[in-house]
């Protein structure tokens, strides 16, 4: 990546990371089936010959200055899932704003033991670690406040886009999702050990397995244009940290956040539910509470979501 014109030979790679021709040789070739472009052989050295959109630490990092991630970000071809890696890393120690970032998940996870279809590099699967000085019940706001700074990094981008905000962890576009967010935690009774935030988002996929066609989309079929992975990735990370140390500082307040999810989400309030908790019911929206919980109103009262699938109607 620091010299992507320049042809180098087998020997001095070799060198540079202590390792002989014949394996150099077969790094190369690995890096090929992952969609890396390198020219030549070993007789006449090798040329990367376009910078691949990877999410590369070399890449991201001087763009996510001075982030609380700038310093921490690991990058895998192929991962299991992205959220298990951060959580076993913040259980042995790994600091705050440490980024796992995957190519390919062969087991990538979503809410409620789904799973995520993370097709290799045409999306951001992207898992931090947080570790804020908050009681427990406070991670369903930072999850809301997780898809408020992931809609704020695709208007920055592109501000024709419009990310409709779906409670509690999912963003639509004209009623088809493209990014879902899963929160994981330690915790104890009163405070938090350490979050996992992961983050999953369909970029520049062009199609999906028959069971999500009708469902699921990306930024690129939404807009009939390809997306720099790696662009949006850093305004992703800049956009979680302003919201996050926002949060924290107190300069934004629990009911800001819930007031700004609710305007940029058209079905918090008004919208004919289906909610698959307790049995199931069915209902209308009707805001969040003061803990950023889902209200719906039903034949019988007003109900409280905690944790069951929503399904608009």
């Amino acid at each position: 990546m620091r010299f992507p014109t320049v042809v180098i030979s087998g020997t001095k790679l070799a060198e540079e990371i202590k390792t002989t021709r014949s394996e150099v040789w077969r790094l190369v070739q690995q890096l090929r089936t992952l969609g890396v472009e390198i020219a030549g052989h070993p007789s006449s050295g090798y040329q990367l010959t376009s910078v691949p959109d990877l999410l590369l630490p070399e890449l991201l990092e001087p763009l996510v200055r001075p982030t609380i991630f700038a310093e921490h970000i690991c990058h895998y071809y192929r991962a299991g899932s992205t959220n298990t890696l951060a959580l076993e890393a913040a259980a042995g120690g790994a600091p705050e704003g440490a980024a796992f970032l995957a190519e390919q998940q062969t087991a990538g996870r979503g809410r409620g033991d789904h799973r995520w279809h993370s097709a290799q590099s045409t999306g951001i699967y992207c898992s931090v670690i947080l570790r804020p000085h908050l009681p427990p019940s406070e991670v369903l706001v930072l999850t809301l406040a997780a898809g408020i700074a992931v809609q704020s990094a695709v208007q920055e981008i592109d501000s024709r886009v419009l990310p409709d905000l779906k409670w509690p962890n999912d963003l639509l576009i004209t009623g088809r999702k493209f990014c879902g967010i899963l929160t994981e935690m330690s915790a104890e009774a009163t405070r938090v050990r350490y979050i996992v935030v992961g983050i999953g988002i369909n970029v520049n996929q062009r199609e999906f397995p028959d069971e999500l066609a009708q469902t699921a989309t990306s930024l690129r079929l939404s807009t009939g244009a390809e997306w720099s992975r790696v662009e949006l990735c850093a305004a992703l990370l800049k956009s979680l940290d302003r919201e996050y140390k926002a949060l924290l500082s107190g300069a934004v307040s629990r009911a800001d956040i819930l007031r700004r999810f609710e305007e940029q989400s058209s079905s918090t309030r008004d919208r004919q539910v289906h909610v698959e908790e307790n049995g199931g019911f069915e209902g209308v929206t009707a805001g969040l509470d003061s803990r950023g919980f889902l209200q719906v109103r039903t034949d019988t009262g007003m109900r409280t979501v905690l944790s069951g699938t929503v399904r608009l109607k």
